[in-house]
This record gives C-alpha cells, structure tokens and sequence, in this order.
C-alpha cells in the first residue's frame, strides 16, 4: 500500500507534465480522445467525489476562527478572476466564444491544486482547503450568476440550465464524498492513497477530450488563448496578493490568496462549455488547466525558497 501512495504521489506532484503530454497526444491524434466528451462531466464529478473524500469538519474550524481571512479569500476569488477576464475579453476584442470561455474561467472556483501550492509554498494550508472548500460550495449559485452578469453580452446563457449542471457535477459527488468520509471513514481512508493519481487520471482525459473536439479551433487561436490564460492567472496571482495585503492579512495568507485567486477549478469550466457552448469556448479552461499548475510550481518554487533563506538566517 505504500508503494501504491508514493506511487499515486508521484503522478499528483507531477500533474502538469501528464496534462500537457495528454493534450499534445490530443492534438496529435484527437481520434484517440474523441470518446471521452460525453464522460467528461462523469470524470470530472469523480475528481469532486475525491475531493469531498479528503473533507471533515476540521477543516473548517479556520472560519471561526479566522473568518475575515476566509471572507477576503472568497470575496477576491468572484471578484478579481471574473473581473479581469472581462477587462481581458474587452481589451483584447476576443470573439464571443473565446470570451465566454475565459469568463467563465474566471467565474468558477478556486481548484483543489492550490492546497499543494499553498503547502510548497508554506503558505496556511488551512486557509487555502476553507477557500476552495468554501468558494466550491458557493459555485452553484455564484458561478452562473457571475457569468451570465459578465458574459450575457457575448452569448445567450441559461443561468438556471448551469446551475443544475453544477450541482449535479459538483456539489452533489462533495456531498457524497463527504457522507461516505463520515460513515465509511475506514475505508475512505484505504481509498484516499490513490486520490491523487485518479484525479490526475481523469483530469488530464479532460483535457484531452476539449483538445481533441477543439484541434481546428486551438491551430486557428490557440496562441491567443494562451496568451490571454497567461495573463488572466498571472494577474490572479497578483491582484489576489495584494488584496490580502490590503486587508492586512499576515505574509503566509498573503501567499495563500494568491494562489488561491490565481488557480481555478478550469476543469469545471471546460465541463460547462463543452455541455453549453461551442467547444472553442472550453479551450481556455483546458489550457488554463495546464498552464495554473506550472506557473503555480514555479510561484510555489520561489516562496518556498525564500522562507529557506529566511529560516537559514536566524
């Protein structure tokens, strides 16, 4: 069994590699990933099963006891990231499908890699699993809502039709996985060793599914798209910093709403596109997937650094 975790470890540390080989194979040769669209909400409600799996009541003992953290984190995830993709989507003139895309990247919650950031980065984990845990429940009333207020210009949008989408994705295998932590919590615990490598596993489907239906779609703008993702999570990053600092927060929560506000659930956004709109629209999820985990190790990488050198000197 310990081999089993070490080995499952590996593939979640080593997440962005398997999601960029999956999306180059993809694009290479989108036949091998076409059968994966119609499962694509079943995979990713399997990775929020696991996600409820690793919940217990604990994990929410920061809201009382810090809850202006809490609050500021929430706050600036459905404010900075929905609001910087729409200044993005204006500024740049992206086609309405391409907009709607990287909005509703910015309107979905934060993704469950930014607790593994926040750890490399010793950031306070606890904060970061209360922010995701928190803003995920939230999403299926705020995501749509938030979406529809910024994107409804572009695209006619059914808020309600993805609000359903969502709790049936997502809220709903939370609970369940929180249900069975609580009643099979043995067994739970047996399961959780290979968490990482089954989230690993059917994100990176994901992603290969949105880039096999896309491939035409991502040659004709796909370096436009990335550069527009580059740009919407470094800002994230940066904005999500300051805004903890403003608030007055101390420098490890600093670090945690960052990488908090600059990683999102882009699985969940790609899920969506594809079920709403035209599969261009997923492709800023699906690259944005990609991209968040690599800046998010680099990021990680030099704030861990520097605590080193900072501990060295005393």
């Amino acid at each position: 069994m310990d081999k089993l975790k070490a080995f499952s470890d590996f593939f979640g540390k080593t997440f962005a590699l398997w999601a960029a080989l999956t999306a180059l194979a993809a694009y290479a040769q989108p036949e091998l990933f076409q059968w994966v669209k119609p499962l694509i909400p079943w995979l990713l409600g399997i990775v929020m099963f696991g996600m409820g799996l690793t919940l217990n009541p604990s994990d929410f003992k920061i809201l009382g006891r810090h809850p202006k953290s809490v609050l500021v984190g929430v706050a600036a995830q459905f404010v900075i990231m929905p609001l910087t993709a729409f200044v993005l989507a204006k500024a740049l003139g992206l086609p309405p499908q391409i907009a709607a895309g990287v909005i509703l990247v910015g309107a979905c919650p934060g993704g469950t890699a930014s607790n593994v950031m926040t750890f490399l980065a010793r950031g306070n984990v606890a904060l970061s699993v209360a922010v995701t845990s928190v803003s995920t429940l939230l999403a299926p009333v705020l995501t749509p809502a938030v979406f529809y207020l910024l994107a409804h210009q572009w695209l006619d949008i059914s808020a309600a039709a993805m609000l359903v989408s969502i709790l049936e994705i997502v809220l709903l295998p939370i609970v369940l996985g929180v249900l069975a932590n609580t009643f099979l919590h043995r067994q739970t615990q047996a399961a959780a060793d290979v968490l990482p490598l089954v989230s690993v596993l059917a994100v990176a489907l994901i992603l290969g599914g949105v880039v096999a239906v896309s491939k035409d779609k991502i040659a004709e703008a796909g370096l436009l798209i990335f550069g527009v993702v580059v740009l919407h999570n470094c800002i994230g990053y940066l904005l999500g910093f300051f805004a903890a600092k403003l608030c007055g927060l101390p420098y490890d929560e600093q670090k945690t709403l960052s990488i908090e506000v600059g990683m999102q659930n882009s699985g969940l956004a790609a899920t969506l596109a594809l079920k709403y709109f035209d599969p261009v629209a997923a492709v800023p999820g699906a690259i944005f997937s990609v991209w968040h985990n690599v800046s998010g190790s680099l990021l990680a990488s030099y704030w861990a650094a520097k605590a080193d050198r900072a501990a060295a000197k005393k």
